[in-house]
Order: structure tokens, then C-alpha cells, then sequence
């Protein structure tokens, strides 16, 4: 059983600063991918960013340049700095943990508001 353990969402005004962080526990591949996902209502739930345990990075095209993520293998924790925020950011941001083609863990969702 693998659980993930989400923080940091809330109300912030357009050009704040978030940060999110997430930590997983349980029986956990070494080889993996840790992200975070976002989910607006009526929409689609995309990637926002991820990285995975060898360092590679993806980023969404409207995050790069305004967020960051970064994770710590040995505690299975992964972090995204969100800068410069919009409205458009709003959504439920969604903790992953994914590795080979059977095994996709996701945290419970916290919601980030972009609001003046």
C-alpha cells in the first residue's frame, strides 16, 4: 500500500507564491516518477510537472519559467515551487507516483485559488 501525503494549496493573489509539497510512504519502487497534476472543474487532469528518480524533468508549457519542482529520493518527497501565480492556475493539484505499467499512486488532491 502506497499513500501520499499532500500540503501546502490555499488562497493566494495573482503574482504570489506557493509551495507545494508532497511525501509518499509505503512499499515503494526506487526507480519512479514523482509529480503533480491539476485538475480545474470540467476539465481534464494534466501534468503540471514531474520528475522522475534520475533527475529528468517535464514540465507543462505554462509552468515552465513560473514553477519548479524538485524531489528527494531517499525520503520519497517532491516539492513545486509555483511563482508569479494566475487565475489560471486555479484547480485541485494532485500529488502522482507512478513507475512501471502497473503501479500509479495519487494523493488525495489540495486546492490552490488564484484570487484578488
Amino acid at each position: 500500500q502506497v499513500q501520499l501525503e499532500e500540503s501546502g494549496g490555499g488562497l493566494v493573489e495573482p503574482g504570489g507564491s506557493l509551495r507545494l509539497s508532497c511525501a509518499a510512504s509505503g512499499i515503494i519502487f526506487s526507480i519512479n516518477t514523482m509529480g503533480w497534476y491539476r485538475q480545474a472543474p470540467g476539465k481534464q487532469r494534466l501534468l503540471v510537472a514531474r520528475m522522475d528518480s534520475a533527475g529528468t524533468v517535464t514540465y507543462a508549457d505554462s509552468a515552465k519559467g513560473r514553477f519548479a519542482i524538485s524531489r528527494d529520493n531517499a525520503k520519497n518527497t517532491v516539492v513545486l515551487q509555483m511563482n508569479s501565480l494566475e487565475p489560471e492556475d486555479t484547480a485541485v493539484y494532485y500529488c502522482n507516483l507512478h513507475w512501471g505499467d502497473r503501479s500509479n499512486f495519487w494523493g488525495q488532491g489540495t486546492q490552490v485559488t488564484v484570487s484578488s
